[in-house]
């Protein structure tokens, strides 16, 4: 029951978080916010050493990581269900790094294949796991990191828009199923954020046009109305808030995180 004697009920105290991608960039910046309102959070991503890392900034103590490659659909569901066994899960961060960058016309059905598995396939067995949990609780948080090509397709990004596309009516359709339960789906849909994964992008279109990663990045920048890329903290910022009490009346809703750079409502 949401409490109104509260003026914004962000504590997230005795909650047990799993956030994905958690090794750097949006997902260690989520698992820190999530920390920082007190709940317990598990770091899940693929490599150890970086986690355990990334494990050492995130405020507070009793947390845990996982790993998993997120290329391998049974590694991922093993993890999950040991982290669930473990501990039941409130709130799911859906996260995970994007498929490489060029015009849909030269996409390999490969690459469709594998982009839908590592992001749509791992979700949905992700959430699954984690749904009972929610359910008995009566209360829980879904929220998938996903990008601003749900609104308006990215140039460039033919794989990624089309996969983005359809995790967000996955999202969607959870949401409408998962209501009764107290359980919220979002989706957070980040623009251009100053991330490993902008990095490579700049770097890969750098190779093809003769300019410099530098100038890539600044004409990005020049594009976004606030003047300038994000970064991964303001992403997580608007995670965090909506795995909040304060957001128990918010459910499937795409929300850009993008300097005011999408050119749609």
């Amino acid at each position: 029951m949401y409490d109104h004697t509260t003026v914004l009920p962000l504590d997230l105290t005795g909650k047990h978080a799993l956030v994905c991608g958690a090794s750097q960039g949006i997902g260690l910046a989520a698992a820190q916010q999530l920390a920082g309102l007190g709940a317990t959070v598990t770091l899940l991503a693929r490599n150890e050493s970086r986690l355990k890392d990334a494990l050492t900034s995130v405020p507070g103590e009793r947390h845990r990581i996982a790993v998993a490659d997120f290329t391998d659909n049974e590694a991922v569901r093993g993890a999950v269900d040991a982290v669930v066994q473990a501990h039941p899960v409130h709130i799911l961060v859906n996260n995970t790094g994007g498929p490489a960058g060029g015009p849909i016309t030269m996409a390999c059905v490969d690459a469709f294949e594998n982009t839908y598995r590592q992001h749509l396939v791992n979700n949905q067995l992700l959430a699954q796991a984690v749904f009972p949990g929610m359910k008995a609780a009566g209360w829980g948080r879904i929220v998938n990191v996903i990008s601003t090509s749900v609104k308006a397709p990215l140039v460039g990004l033919g794989v990624s828009n089309t996969v983005r596309g359809a995790v967000a009516n996955w999202a969607k359709t959870w949401a409408t199923e998962v209501a009764p339960h107290g359980i919220t789906v979002n989706n957070v849909l980040p623009g251009a954020t100053h991330t490993a994964r902008l990095t490579g992008l700049a770097e890969a279109k750098a190779a093809t046009t003769g300019q410099t990663p530098e100038d890539i990045l600044a004409g990005m920048a020049a594009k976004v109305p606030a003047g300038r890329v994000g970064q991964p903290e303001e992403v997580a910022h608007a995670i965090a808030f909506l795995c909040s009490p304060a957001a128990g009346y918010i459910s499937g809703i795409n929300l850009p995180v993008d300097g005011g750079r999408t050119p749609c409502l």
